[in-house]
C-alpha cells in the first residue's frame, strides 16, 4: 500500500514545496505580517486546494480533459491575474504593505478557483494518480488528504522563509527590492501558464 502511495505523495510534495503564487504569496505575506498573521492565508490555499482536488477527482478533471479550451480558459484568467498581483505588490512601498492584511481564509481558498498550478496539480492528481480498487469517492478522499498532508507543512516553509527575511526589509529599499522581486516573479510565473 504505501509503495502505491509513494509516487502520489512525491508528487504532491514537489507540487506544494516548488515555487508557484500560493508560495509566493506566502512568502511575501511571512515577510510583512508574520507567520502567526499569515496562517489563515495558509490554511485557506490548503482547503482551497482540497477542495478543488476533491471535485476534480470526481469528475471535474474529465471535463478538462473532454474540452480543453475550458482548461485554457482558466489559465488564461488565472494568468491575467497574477499579472494583477505581480503589479499591485511590485508597487507597494514599505508602508503601504505594512498597512495591508495578509489574504484572509475565505479569500486564500477563493484564489485557488484562479491559481493555475492548483489546477494543473489536481487535474493530474485526478488523471493519474487515482488509486485503482477504491470507489471514485474513496480514492478522491485519500488523495485529497495526501495532498493536504504534504501541502500544509510544505507550504509553510515559504511562509517562515519570509519570516526569515523580515528583519532585512525594515529598510525601505530592501522593501522595495523584495517587493519588485516577487512581484516579478508573479509575472514570470503568469507568463509560463499562458505557454
Amino acid at each position: 500500500m504505501w509503495t502505491d502511495l509513494l509516487p502520489l505523495m512525491s508528487y504532491c510534495f514537489v507540487m506544494s514545496s516548488t515555487p508557484g503564487p500560493n508560495n509566493v504569496m506566502l512568502a511575501s505575506s511571512g515577510a510583512q505580517f508574520g507567520f502567526r498573521r499569515a496562517l489563515p492565508q495558509l490554511f485557506g490555499q490548503g482547503t482551497g486546494v482540497a477542495v478543488q482536488t476533491y471535485a476534480t477527482c470526481l469528475g471535474l478533471g474529465s471535463l478538462f480533459v473532454a474540452y480543453p479550451v475550458l482548461h485554457q480558459g482558466l489559465r488564461v484568467v488565472g494568468a491575467l491575474y497574477l499579472v494583477f498581483l505581480a503589479w499591485k505588490l511590485s508597487g507597494s512601498a514599505l508602508g503601504e504593505a505594512r498597512a495591508s492584511q495578509p489574504l484572509s481564509f475565505t479569500q486564500a481558498v477563493l484564489f485557488q478557483a484562479v491559481n493555475p498550478k492548483s489546477w494543473v496539480k489536481s487535474i493530474t492528481l485526478a488523471t493519474v494518480f487515482m488509486p485503482v480498487g477504491l470507489s471514485a469517492s474513496m480514492g478522491a478522499l485519500l488523495v485529497t488528504l495526501v495532498g493536504l498532508v504534504i501541502g500544509i507543512p510544505s507550504a509553510s516553509i515559504w511562509a517562515l522563509f519570509g519570516v526569515a527575511i523580515r528583519r532585512l526589509l525594515t529598510d525601505p529599499r530592501k522593501q522595495r527590492l523584495f517587493n519588485l522581486s516577487m512581484g516579478a516573479v508573479l509575472l514570470l510565473l503568469a507568463l509560463s501558464f499562458l505557454r
